[in-house]
């Protein structure tokens, strides 16, 4: 399949599921696409693309448009730049290390404001050195590492209350971008299937196979965060009451502005 096309949306086990089928699930007729490509065609920035698109369990869409996940800023052309404007991008949250920010400062759209959020920067340094691999140990560090439910926090809340458009990014835009995506969208009532082929897109938009641990990520890794945010809180629900600490007037908030 084409990087950045977005398949019709196929139904698994009654939900509904973009971007094609789910190995091992069973796949019934497909209703119409919901959107055909959620690619921003930015040349010098990776992996750049809109969360919207996708349908909930209970046949919301989840409004395109409003929040979108790329790879760091650092190589963003001038034309870049203007697109993201044109999208009407005000807030751009940044969840790299110093680090990371020192070897690539970000270029932001005019009118935008920056926003920093170290996810890893206080975790063990083994894994703050998994940082551009992946691997389980490090996405189980976005739930236990010291400050990870801040930063994650920190981006779900300003999409709320944003005049305008929220960017988030990470260095690739795969693994803390990732999980960003995966708890926004579940959070808004997407399915966990189409989560997944929501995650694992990066592999296509990167170019990568899930056997690259520096380009591409696997399921594996996204299923190691759900399962460590059930072993720390008890559920996905839990962690985001008691880890990530959205009130549920900041879910109904966040609900309200991304779901049609």
């Amino acid at each position: 399949m084409t990087p950045g096309f977005r398949a019709p949306v196929a139904m698994a086990a009654g939900l509904a599921v973009a971007f094609g089928p789910v190995a091992g699930i069973a796949q019934a007729d497909p209703p119409a696409a919901v959107v055909a490509d959620p690619a921003l065609h930015l040349r010098g920035v990776q992996n750049a693309r809109d969360i919207g698109g996708y349908r909930t369990v209970v046949g919301r869409i989840v409004r395109t448009g409003l929040v979108f996940r790329t790879g760091q800023l650092n190589n963003a052309t001038p034309e870049d730049l203007a697109a993201l404007s044109d999208r009407r991008v005000r807030s751009v949250h940044d969840l790299r290390t110093v680090y990371e920010r020192a070897l690539g400062p970000d270029r932001l759209p005019a009118g935008a404001t920056a926003h920093w959020a170290d996810v890893i920067g206080h975790a063990p340094p083994e894994v703050i050195a998994t940082t551009l691999t992946g691997g389980d140990g490090l996405y189980r560090a976005f739930i236990t590492a010291p400050g990870a439910n801040e930063a994650f926090a920190s981006v779900l809340r300003d999409i709320t209350g944003a005049d305008g458009a929220v960017l988030f990014h990470c260095t690739a835009g795969k693994d803390r971008t990732g999980w960003t995506a995966a708890v926004l969208l579940t959070l808004l009532g997407v399915d966990r299937a189409t989560v997944t082929e929501d995650f694992l897109l990066s592999n296509r938009f990167r170019n990568a196979s899930q056997d690259d641990p520096l380009n591409g990520v696997q399921e594996s890794w996204l299923d190691a965060a759900f399962d460590q945010a059930n072993q720390t809180y008890g559920s996905f629900d839990a962690y985001v009451r008691n880890g990530l600490r959205l009130t549920d007037g900041e879910i109904g908030a966040l609900r309200a502005r991304l779901l049609g």
